[in-house]
């Protein structure tokens, strides 16, 4: 029975959870839109939409970009499929005040136009259950600014994919130190020249080699974030 014959009305919740993850991993669009309608219409929360169907199948996706399964044309495709599905969520969730894991600002540095990587991380991110502000590429540290003081994120992630701009990230760290803010944001970086070492040496809290790596490492430290603040309000 190819797709195309395959009625999603017809299907129970579990079949549908399960199809609606084979088609976020052919990026398939439209389904995936149907599917999250159906979901609804059953009396689903939009939250558990986001987290049991989506956000699931895109950990599959982001594990096997991982493991070199798939690559950044399928990831790319199956992130826009979860989007259209976020597209209808996104309203719901902000109306019953859904959980989230968190926020971002992202964005490219001054000097560099590459937004690939940093649209992938994006997309991930978002469907990993976190809140992204992307304020695009090219981005002096007053952009980088504005957007934490109007947003308040947890997460500060920028990208840089040419050697000579990769320096602006340290630029960015050293005016929020000055300005007494760095404790406040956990500062990610990523692209293609860079790596661990440079990340430490620029006052970094980590480095994501990509997309999939950025999501499990902003997971990780929003989660230690949250136990020390627990911690400190029980102490």
């Amino acid at each position: 029975m190819s797709d195309d014959d395959l009625d999603l009305n017809a299907l129970n919740d579990d079949e549908l959870v399960e199809q609606m993850g084979d088609d976020l991993y052919d990026g398939l669009k439209e389904e995936i839109e149907e599917s999250t309608r159906i979901l609804l219409d059953r009396g689903w929360t939009p939250y558990d939409v986001l987290t049991k169907s989506l956000v699931a199948g895109m950990t599959v996706v982001g594990e096997d970009f991982r493991d070199g399964i798939l690559y950044v044309p399928e990831v790319l495709m199956a992130a826009n499929a979860m989007k259209a599905g976020m597209t209808i969520l996104k309203p719901l969730l902000a109306e019953t005040g859904a959980p989230r894991i968190g926020s971002m600002v992202i964005g490219t540095v001054k000097g560099d136009i590459h937004d690939i990587g940093k649209n992938l991380v994006s997309m991930m991110m978002e469907g990993a259950g976190f809140e992204v502000v992307d304020i695009g590429i090219n981005n002096p540290v007053e952009n980088y600014l504005e957007a934490i003081e109007e947003h308040k994120p947890d997460i500060l992630g920028m990208s840089a994919l040419l050697t000579t701009t990769m320096p602006y990230m340290k630029v960015v760290i050293e005016t929020l130190v000055e300005k007494g803010m760095r404790d406040d944001y956990i500062v990610l970086v990523g692209g293609a020249p860079l790596n661990e070492a440079f990340a430490e040496s620029i006052g970094a809290d980590g480095y994501c080699r990509d997309a999939a790596v950025a999501v499990e490492t902003a997971k990780d430290f929003v989660a230690r974030r949250h136990n020390m603040i627990g911690a400190r309000a029980n102490a």
